[in-house]
């Protein structure tokens, strides 16, 4: 009986996979955000207010990544009264409804990988309290205890109730409308 449980013992431990946990730097990690209109486009930031990743044996397992709604920016406006009232508008019930949503969050659900560098992320996107699975291109590198993971997520903003002049609902919108797709350029640095 005793040499039965040793071998279920070892039999367990030797499969079973328990990722570390990567510190992810907040400071030193961005994400980048693109929305594009019919004439012309607008980006900016989210600050992330957590993340962590789940990192093994040189892979990416896991993770998950919030960002903080209440301090989206916009970059490439520089008159003071033009930024602010765009920065208004995205965070009120037209767009992502700041106030009622503060977090968006991103939770890895699977990660594929050939070579360790480049990856396909597939998770869970939950913005406005609505979740949606989203795959992605990823690519990763580890110098020196430094992880530092990036990709292009792209998602369909009307998936997540935010509907204000998509061409996918209204009509005859012309230069007005604003495309669904929204991309977010993401940058996790990480220590091991």
């Amino acid at each position: 009986m005793k040499i039965f449980t040793l071998l279920f013992t070892l039999a367990f431990t030797a499969f079973s996979i328990v990722p570390e946990v990567a510190n992810v730097d907040t400071s030193e990690s961005t994400i980048t955000w693109t929305a594009k209109k019919v004439t012309g486009q607008h980006h900016g930031k989210v600050p992330i207010s957590s993340a962590t990743l789940d990192y093994q044996n040189g892979k990416i397992l896991g993770g998950t990544f919030e960002m903080d709604m209440t301090n989206l920016t916009v970059e490439d406006i520089t008159d003071a009264g033009s930024n602010k009232r765009l920065t208004d508008h995205l965070k009120s019930d037209d767009f992502f409804s700041v106030e009622k949503h503060n977090k968006s969050k991103f939770v890895i659900t699977k990660a594929t990988t050939t070579n360790g560098k480049d990856y396909e992320l597939t998770g869970n996107l939950t913005i406005k309290n609505i979740t949606k699975p989203v795959t992605f291109p990823a690519s990763v590198s580890a110098k020196g205890g430094i992880i530092i993971a990036t990709g292009k997520l792209t998602f369909d903003r009307t998936h997540y109730d935010i509907k204000y002049r998509s061409g996918s609902y209204f009509e005859n919108l012309a230069d007005k409308m604003i495309y669904d797709d929204v991309e977010l350029d993401v940058k996790l640095v990480a220590s091991e």
